[in-house]
């Protein structure tokens, strides 16, 4: 009971602890030096003094893009002016939405605005009427409610684990777990938590393309919320036009988008989405590897070096490739899948369905390379496979795969084939530009280059096992298991070999073909991931055989982990180890990086509709004769759109601020269809009735009536695999 009533007070004080760290309704306060300013010149109280002599009018300082959920906000401004003309101007996503004329007699100013939706680029510009001086002092933005509820979600999440402990623990006294199953889970989760400690900063990485996948994860929140399941189109991207989610995959970003739904902030929801790929590849290292061996020590050593190894660091600390880092979450189960497929144990070829439904759901460019992986692993052991009659596992595992990742794969296909997509940029980087210096392969510390690809001395280590196995012991005890081993090998060395400079990629481009496919690829350094992963399997495994090595397999498990812990140094820490720059801080730097601060939402250009600029994106409804049509009301929430016209005169049209992707339905006030035809722009045009009554044009998005059908193959799917392992399961209880 003591120990019970001490743990209750336990929990009670971290949970108090944990509710005064909350900072979700601090204003966000910046001084003038603080601020993006592109005129003036700060003073000594850090402040910025503009003068007319800059000879320049118009926005001189502004406040980074943040994103901000619906709600009421105030503004407070410390500022001098000696002339009129000075506004405070609110911008959403590069459309003016306010505007507040400055009193050149006070020294304040204060306002309130309302959201009525998520902003994504919210940006206060502070703008100079060109005459007199204008000093900018302090500008404070206050919520009336919250900014995000990080803290209760923490809180939440806390208990839950807490209860979730506990109902172990009775489960664990009625009938124990086996005691190396539990060493076993803390191992996993304490390397997840290790690989994600870099991130318990309080501000976020910005890595090349984390813009892009926070504005993914942003559009399928608002998607769901416009009743999208799966999610289509993000509304409310590029200005309300819309911007197509179908093209990349996404499912593991619903978890962010629903934690964005319960208003956790964009940079706490993007963090757990990472926590979770960490600890899923932990969690499939340890079931791919236990599938093949029965060694527990090369078990674990493959947790620790293919959760910590290099390269997927610097994919999510550096690159913010968050994709390519999902889809090196299941390699593991790839490699171990198609194993047992063509030469292991056959009953276990779902492996390769969880690993290649996880790769395809991650990433199309990883989709490939697996794609090409199996293909080529199937040839090299193809007389096996028809010895044996194992094609009906290929067949079982491919027809499951496709049935179970059709609800992605039809709408993917329909709009790559028909919706006029622009791909161009895909290639914009030529294969060789991109290479990699072999010298650097070998990196695994570095203290002025967060951007680095490398192998690992780890996995040099595996790589240097394996050679000393083949060379000493696998002629004395030759299976098949070291036959597919052996495969792996020579595929790891191959592909290391592509990333290099050493790879003839300026020779293979001269031919149209081969330079089709390496621009494609873009980078060489991506076969660094399936590389890792397959000296790993072949060192690790070839460990635990060894004869040879036998006698200092200790020491060399032991130094592989080491080293292999060195790679949580390369991680920059920008030498800034307190969340606030001074102790009158009132909002720290991580306060605002969890709205995206300095980072913000980027669309890019690939998968528009071909053409698409920005700056040819228009946020009103545009009519063909100002003279004869007249709209009197034009409403848009998420992929709804209701317009209200009048029209004198047959021939007329107009056309609304949304890219015409496939899935649009029209219908005026009575319920008739309407056809929708290709505007200026690719915008959505309608043809008017010009009867001079008034009508109304009602636009929805709906699913196509193919993408449906998939979702519903994909969903039964899931209802038989269900079913079976409940049948599995409830004839393992029968046996025990």
């Amino acid at each position: 009971m003591k120990s019970k009533v001490i743990y209750i007070i336990s929990i009670f004080c971290i949970t108090f602890l944990l509710w005064l760290g909350n900072e979700g309704d601090n204003p966000l306060e910046y001084i003038g030096t603080e601020l993006q300013y592109s005129a003036g010149a700060p003073n000594s109280d850090y402040a910025i003094v503009v003068k007319e002599s800059v000879a320049k009018s118009g926005s001189v300082a502004k406040t980074p893009e943040l994103v901000v959920n619906k709600g009421t906000y105030k503004i407070d401004f410390a500022y001098e002016a000696d002339r009129e003309g000075n506004v405070v101007e609110l911008w959403e996503q590069g459309s003016k939405i306010a505007g507040w004329p400055l009193d050149p007699t006070l020294k304040k100013f204060s306002t309130e605005f309302t959201l009525a939706k998520d902003a994504k680029q919210l940006t206060i510009k502070l703008n100079f009427s060109g005459s007199g001086s204008f000093i900018i002092q302090k500008l404070t933005i206050t919520p009336r409610t919250i900014f995000y509820t990080d803290t209760y979600f923490v809180i939440v999440l806390f208990l839950v684990l807490n209860l979730l402990g506990y109902l172990l623990y009775k489960r664990h006294q009625d009938k124990p777990f086996a005691q190396d199953k539990l060493v076993d889970a803390c191992i996993i989760a304490g390397v997840a938590l290790l690989a994600t400690s870099p991130m318990f900063l309080t501000y976020l990485f910005d890595g090349d393309d984390l813009c892009y996948h926070l504005a993914r994860m942003e559009g399928i929140k608002d998607g769901i919320l416009d009743g999208q399941i799966p999610v289509i189109i993000m509304p409310d991207a590029l200005k309300g036009n819309g911007y197509l989610n179908a093209m990349y995959p996404y499912l593991f970003l619903y978890i962010g988008a629903f934690l964005r739904i319960c208003r956790v902030s964009i940079a706490l929801s993007y963090k757990v989405v990472v926590f979770l790929a960490n600890l899923g590849s932990a969690v499939c290292a340890y079931y791919a590897f236990r599938s093949m061996t029965r060694s527990r020590r090369t078990v674990i050593l493959a947790v620790v070096l293919y959760t910590l190894m290099p390269y997927r660091f610097t994919n999510i600390f550096s690159r913010g490739d968050l994709g390519e880092t999902l889809a090196l979450t299941f390699w593991p189960l790839v490699i171990a899948g198609i194993y047992h497929i063509l030469l292991g144990e056959r009953k276990k070829w779902y492996y390769l369905v969880l690993g290649f439904s996880g790769v395809l759901q991650s990433h199309i460019l990883s989709a490939t390379y697996v794609t090409a992986f199996c293909v080529i692993a199937t040839l090299v052991f193809i007389v096996n496979v028809w010895k044996e009659k194992r094609y009906i596992e290929i067949g079982k595992a491919a027809g499951f795969t496709i049935l179970l990742n059709l609800w992605f794969i039809v709408p993917f296909l329909y709009y790559y084939v028909r919706g006029n997509l622009g791909t161009n940029i895909l290639r914009w980087s030529s294969y060789f530009e991109q290479s990699i210096n072999p010298s650097n392969l070998v990196q695994s510390i570095s203290l002025y280059n967060k951007q680095y690809f490398s192998l690992g001395l780890p996995l040099l280590g595996c790589f240097g096992i394996a050679v000393i196995y083949l060379i000493c012991d696998r002629a004395k005890n030759r299976t098949k298991l070291d036959s597919y081993l052996m495969f792996l090998l020579v595929m790891g060395c191959i592909l290391t070999y592509m990333t290099t400079g050493y790879f003839p990629s300026m020779e293979l481009c001269k031919n149209e073909f081969f330079n089709s496919v390496l621009t494609m690829l873009q980078f060489p350094w991506r076969f660094l991931g399936p590389a890792c992963a397959c000296i790993l399997f072949a060192g690790g495994i070839w460990l635990s055989k060894s004869e040879i090595l036998k006698p200092y397999k200790n020491i060399i498990f032991a130094l592989l982990i080491g080293l292999n812990l060195l790679t949580l140094q390369t991680v920059p820490t920008d030498n800034i180890h307190m969340p606030y720059d001074d102790a009158s801080a009132t909002a720290s730097k991580g306060h605002a990086s969890k709205m995206a601060s300095n980072i913000g939402l980027f669309y890019p250009h690939e998968w528009r509709i071909d053409g698409i600029e920005d700056e040819k994106l228009t946020t009103s409804v545009i009519v063909s004769d100002l003279n004869h049509v007249t709209v009197s009301d034009y409403t848009k929430k998420g992929t709804k759109i209701r317009t209200t016209y009048t029209s004198t005169t047959d021939g007329t049209y107009i056309e609304m601020p949304v890219l015409n992707y496939a899935g649009y339905r029209a219908y005026d006030e009575t319920g008739k269809k309407l056809e929708i035809l290709e505007g200026q722009q690719h915008r959505i045009r309608i043809n008017l009735s010009g009867d001079g009554r008034e009508h109304a044009i009602n636009l929805r998005f709906g699913p196509v009536a193919g993408f449906v059908v998939a979702d519903i193959v994909s969903l039964l799917t899931v209802v038989v695999i269900v079913y079976i392992i409940y049948i599995n399961l409830k004839k393992k209880r029968i046996v025990e």
